[in-house]
This record gives C-alpha cells, sequence and structure tokens, in this order.
C-alpha cells in the first residue's frame, strides 16, 4: 500500500482536520469515531464538531480527538461557531447532508479556499415543502464539495447528477464488534438475552433502528399476525426509538402481535448474538448498520431490496421486495423451518463480509484524499 502523509502541505505541523457531524445516525457517528482514531494513530490532528449528546454516546475525544460542542442547528450562531473552528483547519470532512450543508456555510466567503470533502452516508427523504428544501440543500452541499465520498453507487451516481465536481464511491468499514468483557462468558450472553426479552424456548427476530416510516415498521407489523400460528410464536424484538413508537405499541396490544419495543439499546451486538434472524424492512438503506452487523455475526438476515442492501449484501441475505407484508412473513417462516438454508445464509454472509473494507482501509483512502487536496502540486 503506498504510503501516506499526515503533514500539512507546508511539511511543518501536523495535518489540521476537523470532522464535522450533526446528530448522525449510528453509521455515521460510529463512522467518525472510527476515522478520528485511524486517523489520529497516523498523526493527524483531528477536532470533531458535534453535539455534546454525540460525544457522550461516541467518545470521540477517547479516541485522541478534540471535541467541540456545535448544535444540529444551521443558525447564525452555530454556524459561526463552526466557522470559527475551521479557521485554522487544512481540511473540513462534514458527514451527512445536513452537517455538510452547515460546513458549507461556515467555510463560504473565505479568501484562501478551505478544501470541503463531504461523506454522503445516506439520502434523507421528506414529503412536501421539505422534499424541496432537501432537494435544495442538496445541490448547494454538492456544488460546495471539493470532493464528495458516496457510500454506496446510488449515492455516488446521484451527486454527480446533483453537481458535484468529483464524487466517488467511499470505503466505510463497520468498527469491529465488541469483545467480551475480562470474565464476561459469551455462550452466556444468549440464554440470558433470551430469558430477559421473554424469549426462551422460541425463535428469536431482532430488528434494529430508529422508529421511523421509512424504517418500514408497519410492514413488519403487518407480518407479525403470519408469525402467530407458528408453534412456538416467534418473538420479534425492535430496538430504536422515535416518534412512531406509541403508535406501534398501540398497534401491537390492540392485534395482540408477538413483537416488543425495547427502546433504544447499547448491546445490539449482543441482540444480535441472541437472534435466530435478524429483519431488515427499510424502505431505503443506503449502507445498513445492521446488515453489516448481522452478517459479521453470522446471524441470517431477511432485508428488503432497498437501496444499497442489495450491493451491500449480495447473495448472502434473503431479500423482499419493500412493502410486501406476505413475501416477509414466508421469507421468515420459509428461513425458521430450513436450517440448512439458515447455515448457507451464516457461510455465505462471513465471505461477504470479508470483501468489505476494513478500518484501516478506509482511514487509508480518506487519507489519501486528503493529501491529495492538501499536498502542494510539483510544477511541471
Amino acid at each position: 500500500m503506498t504510503p501516506v502523509s499526515s503533514h500539512s502541505p507546508h511539511g511543518q505541523s501536523p495535518l489540521r482536520t476537523v470532522q464535522v457531524l450533526g446528530g448522525g445516525n449510528a453509521g455515521s457517528s460510529a463512522h467518525v469515531r472510527s476515522l478520528a482514531a485511524g486517523l489520529v494513530a497516523r498523526g493527524v490532528k483531528v477536532t470533531v464538531c458535534a453535539p455534546v449528546e454525540a460525544e457522550r454516546a461516541y467518545d470521540f475525544t477517547g479516541a485522541g480527538a478534540d471535541h467541540v460542542h456545535v448544535p444540529r442547528s444551521s443558525d447564525p450562531v452555530a454556524v459561526a461557531a463552526l466557522r470559527a473552528v475551521c479557521a485554522d483547519a487544512d481540511l473540513v470532512h462534514a458527514h451527512g447532508l445536513h452537517a455538510s450543508f452547515r460546513a458549507v456555510l461556515a467555510l463560504g466567503g473565505r479568501r484562501v479556499r478551505t478544501p470541503l470533502v463531504v461523506t454522503w452516508h445516506d439520502r434523507a427523504h421528506a414529503e412536501g415543502p421539505r422534499a424541496h428544501l432537501l432537494r435544495v440543500l442538496e445541490r448547494r452541499v454538492m456544488r460546495g464539495a471539493t470532493v464528495v465520498l458516496g457510500t454506496t453507487s446510488d449515492l455516488v451516481d446521484r451527486a454527480r447528477r446533483t453537481g458535484a465536481r468529483d464524487a466517488r464511491l467511499a470505503a466505510v468499514a463497520l468498527p469491529g464488534p465488541r469483545r467480551p468483557a475480562p470474565g464476561e462468558d459469551p455462550d452466556g450472553v444468549r440464554p440470558k438475552l433470551q430469558a430477559e426479552l421473554g424469549a426462551t424456548g422460541r425463535p428469536l427476530l431482532v430488528a434494529v433502528g430508529s422508529l421511523e416510516r421509512h424504517r418500514g415498521y408497519h410492514v413488519l407489523l403487518d407480518a407479525a399476525r403470519a408469525w402467530r400460528r407458528l408453534d412456538p410464536v416467534p418473538l420479534v424484538v425492535v430496538a430504536g426509538e422515535g416518534p412512531l413508537r406509541a403508535a406501534l405499541q398501540r398497534r401491537i396490544e390492540d392485534e395482540g402481535l408477538p413483537v416488543r419495543l425495547v427502546g433504544r439499546r447499547d448491546d445490539v451486538t449482543d441482540l444480535l448474538a441472541a437472534a435466530d434472524l435478524a429483519l431488515l424492512p427499510s424502505r431505503r438503506e443506503a449502507r445498513s448498520v445492521l446488515a453489516q452487523a448481522a452478517l459479521h455475526a453470522r446471524v441470517p438476515l431477511v432485508a428488503t431490496d432497498a437501496g444499497g442492501i442489495p450491493e451491500l449484501v449480495g447473495d448472502a441475505a434473503e431479500l423482499v421486495p419493500y412493502g410486501d407484508a406476505e413475501a416477509l412473513a414466508e421469507a421468515v417462516v420459509r428461513l425458521l423451518g430450513d436450517p440448512r438454508r439458515r447455515q448457507d445464509l451464516r457461510e455465505k454472509g462471513t465471505r461477504q463480509a470479508a470483501t468489505w473494507p476494513t478500518e484501516d482501509e478506509t482511514v487509508a483512502q480518506v487519507l489519501s484524499v486528503y493529501d491529495e487536496l492538501t499536498l502542494p502540486r510539483p510544477f511541471v
């Protein structure tokens, strides 16, 4: 691998980077944490601008970075705070649409242009007037970025159509699984969690993600009606919080569905270790954290064939059309009754996960982009 430099264009001090993160979904926040650790280890100075809640959850300072609280708002106060942090940066790297828009505003009007790298982790979706606003933000960000790194081919293509001058496919690694604590028995996690969740002696199906419309949980509840006929009845556990919690809980109770909403969890890896199947019923996903975690954990996955999921998982999952509750229900019933197919998916998942970039490869790609944008070009 070609070595990459960690020095500024003048070669006198370490490269100074600012990573800008909004509220951050699990994928982008974990990516920034992993990236910060890798960059710091290679001698790069990293400052993460993110809400204080993100620092509490992902401990950027524990990775060796500086953290500056910048709220999610794009109001003048937040933009001014970000502008002050970016004043001494050699390069700014923003993650997600709204964080990237704030970075564009913060860097606007500067006499000396600071390179702006944008990693586009997923598309934001909205309806009505807000949909128009999102399209405006996309165009402003794509045209304001020096380089756009899309986490899927679809996002790279959209970035180019929206006006990006330079859009490339990003290497984005999922941080490695949690290692057992000293004295912890990894084989004891599964029965303990199954007992806690009420899944002892019955199949456990796990879904993870915010309780929002695009996650497809209404389709999941429709499918769960069919699973009540099975013996034993599978238990579906949904880990996440969001605006649809009350409506989903009401349906679960009114219809007597075998589904539990367990809220936001920090032990998703353990939940997957206890699961018989992982479920991903989303209308849209880019580089799904759940899909990656499931394949790494050798848990058979049933997912929709939406967004970047087919590109990510290949033939290592059962894919069904979004919104088709019958197809989702049938795929789950078929897998629960076919241990050979489940084992086949575990083996394919292991092979597919081995094709994904590692954290080191992700950091190396990002550093090569940084060097390209900050190192002086030789005279021809």
